[in-house]
């Protein structure tokens, strides 16, 4: 079969469409026929070797994907050959291994996927919508009635965070900074749409609280954003740090009126417990059409290297998938 292979770190080049052994289904296992990949910003850090946790060389990039359940091992009762699934991690790896025409998978990292849903937004399901839950639910606490500001509301988590948000019955404020993306963020049900590239955006943001402020900020890119998204806080606000690309200086007072928090989240640290919560709400939310992954682009395995540039370009739009 083929697959994407790193040899050594380093930049897209690096990714090399190789042929390699097909994997089989040990006791315990799960083995799926990918259909789709998901191309996330984490997977260029890997690749890059600048990623905080690293893989030994060689290894395959991904996380995410979409497919068909090809053959379960002894012992596996929670799905079964033919069965349609997202995926969240390969075996023994919740980094990396998913870009592969096929993949070895623990139960627990394999979800049912909705006849609604196509592979390549299956793929766009695991990273984005999860981290998306765990900075809403399970790091901020997010609840029915507060105000929530997605600070980059058009890639694959603000468009996610920007569902949940609606779904839940918050007041959503979605940022982008296109004119292609402010109409994606209107379109997943934001209630203001506000374009980021306009320093007065953040003086809107208040004016649209009426001068109290969000409750929850859930803040793509802190290293730009943190130090002026600190006094839109509402009294007791959050600010839940899903991406940031280097140092920022803030003025702690911002926060101490407020009783303020800024919380910082990986999805590497969720607890078992913690994610099958988080998955149990997403296989529901894509089942009754609640959430709805937007697919913004889509190429051909071979040109994951291209894919490692398009996912850190400006002006996002939805998830950036691999076909198989």
């Amino acid at each position: 079969m083929q697959a994407i292979v790193v040899r050594t770190f380093g930049g897209p080049d690096v990714l090399r469409l190789e042929e390699v052994a097909e994997p089989t289904a040990g006791p315990g296992q799960v083995l799926v026929r990918v259909k789709a990949i998901g191309v996330n910003p984490v997977d260029t850090y890997i690749r890059a070797g600048t990623y905080t946790r690293l893989p030994d060389l060689p290894f395959s990039p991904g996380s995410d994907a979409a497919g068909i359940v090809e053959a379960v091992g002894d012992g596996v009762t929670s799905c079964r050959p033919g069965d349609r699934v997202y995926l969240l991690g390969t075996a023994g790896s919740f980094l990396v291994g998913a870009y592969a025409e096929k993949v070895v998978c623990e139960p627990d990292h394999v979800y049912p996927l909705a006849a609604r849903v196509s592979f390549a937004q299956g793929a766009a399901v695991g990273v984005p919508y999860a981290t998306a839950y765990r900075a809403l639910f399970q790091r901020a606490g997010a609840r029915a009635g507060e105000t929530v500001l997605v600070h980059g509301a058009s890639g694959g988590v603000g468009v996610a965070a920007t569902q949940m948000a609606v779904a839940r019955g918050m007041t959503t404020i979605g940022t982008a900074g296109s004119a292609k993306g402010l109409e994606l963020v209107e379109a997943q049900g934001a209630t203001h749409v506000l374009d980021h590239r306009q320093e007065s955006h953040y003086d809107e943001i208040v004016a649209l609280t009426g001068g109290r402020g969000v409750d929850v900020i859930v803040e793509m890119a802190a290293h730009l954003n943190l130090a002026k998204d600190l006094p839109t806080l509402a009294p007791k606000g959050r600010v839940v740090i899903v991406g940031s690309r280097g140092a920022i200086e803030i003025t702690p007072r911002d926060t101490m009126a407020r009783d303020a928090a800024i919380l910082g989240m990986a999805l590497w640290t969720a607890t078992a417990g913690e994610l099958a919560s988080i998955h149990a709400g997403l296989v529901a939310g894509l089942s009754n059409g609640t959430l709805r992954p937007v697919v913004g682009r889509q190429l051909p395995l071979a040109d994951a290297a291209r894919a490692h540039e398009a996912v850190l370009e400006a002006g996002a739009l939805g998830k950036i998938v691999l076909t198989v």
